[in-house]
């Protein structure tokens, strides 16, 4: 019978999670399971306590075993955005224990670990599609293959406290143009992360649409919108320095203005682990307090 295998990531974290990275470790072991960990992780994991030398390395995407169960990230909603990149259009669901504060993504609580592995490994889960956003420059390849994000695709001023002009395209069709610090194109999953703060709307996964959100603006009557994922946009930035910073997630790069930006959904989807009690709108009660007297806190 051949052994079950997993894919572990993760990136530095506090010492104080080290007792459950051990119980999950001595968990794993208990039921046979064959442990493919990011080299980069492993290294860091080494220096923190007697770690296993018996695991299986994988340094990249392009060796990352294509028939494991799936990709467990270790760490916060940040560490779960890096994971993406791991299994990219590979098919490989990801799965994210939380060791940081909000665990929008990450959803297994670090005190969980056994509970939920159980019925994970039980087939007592569901799968969860995410639709991912990818941002082109036309001839500059911007972010090389990781031209793609699972929360949003961000425009910046920089070097200045002046606005930047976006004129924005939908479609072939002028949208506005955007008197403000940025622009934010927020995805559904994306939309209770910075799209949030700036006053977004909370989009439902598997919804189909995309949210475009200003960044303080000029014009207090330009409010977010939502359009359909199937929507292609394009943007085109006017700045004092002829320099602006476009984000990934947590990728960055300082652009020149005459890089036009082209904006669609990706051409793959990236797959969650979500338990029984794992719910979109109990997630939201619990992070955003809904339902409770926040006076009492």
């Amino acid at each position: 019978m051949q052994r079950r295998s997993i894919a572990i990531y993760g990136r530095a974290f506090n010492s104080s999670v080290v007792p459950y990275v051990e119980q999950l470790f001595s968990y794993l072991k208990e039921r046979d399971i064959l442990i493919y960990i990011y080299s980069d992780f492993y290294d860091f994991l080494k220096d923190q306590f007697d770690c296993p030398d018996n695991f299986l390395l994988y340094y990249s995407h392009q060796d990352l075993p294509k028939d494991i169960l799936f990709l467990l990230s270790l760490g916060g909603d940040g560490t779960m955005l890096s994971a993406v990149s791991q299994v990219r259009d590979s098919g490989i669901p990801i799965a994210g224990i939380n060791f940081g504060r909000l665990g929008f993504l990450a959803s297994i609580h670090k005190s969980e670990i056994i509970d939920a592995l159980d019925a994970v490994f039980s087939g007592n889960y569901s799968l969860q599609a995410r639709d991912l956003i990818e941002v082109n420059g036309g001839d500059d390849r911007i972010f090389g293959d990781e031209n793609f994000a699972l929360n949003d695709i961000t425009v910046f001023r920089h070097d200045t406290s002046s606005m930047i002009t976006i004129n924005a395209t939908l479609n072939g069709e002028l949208l506005n143009s955007y008197w403000a610090d940025g622009i934010i194109i927020a995805t559904p999953t994306g939309s209770t992360a910075y799209s949030l703060s700036c006053g977004g709307p909370i989009i439902m996964p598997g919804s189909g649409n995309f949210v475009i959100t200003p960044i303080s603006p000029h014009n207090l009557n330009v409010r977010p919108i939502i359009i359909s994922a199937d929507s292609e946009l394009s943007l085109e930035i006017e700045s004092r320095t002829d320099k602006y910073i476009l984000s990934c997630d947590s990728k960055s790069e300082t652009l020149e203005t005459r890089t036009k930006l082209y904006i669609r959904r990706a051409p793959f989807r990236i797959h969650l682990i979500r338990l029984a009690s794992d719910s979109f709108f109990s997630t939201l009660r619990e992070k955003l307090l809904w339902g409770l007297d926040v006076r009492n806190y």
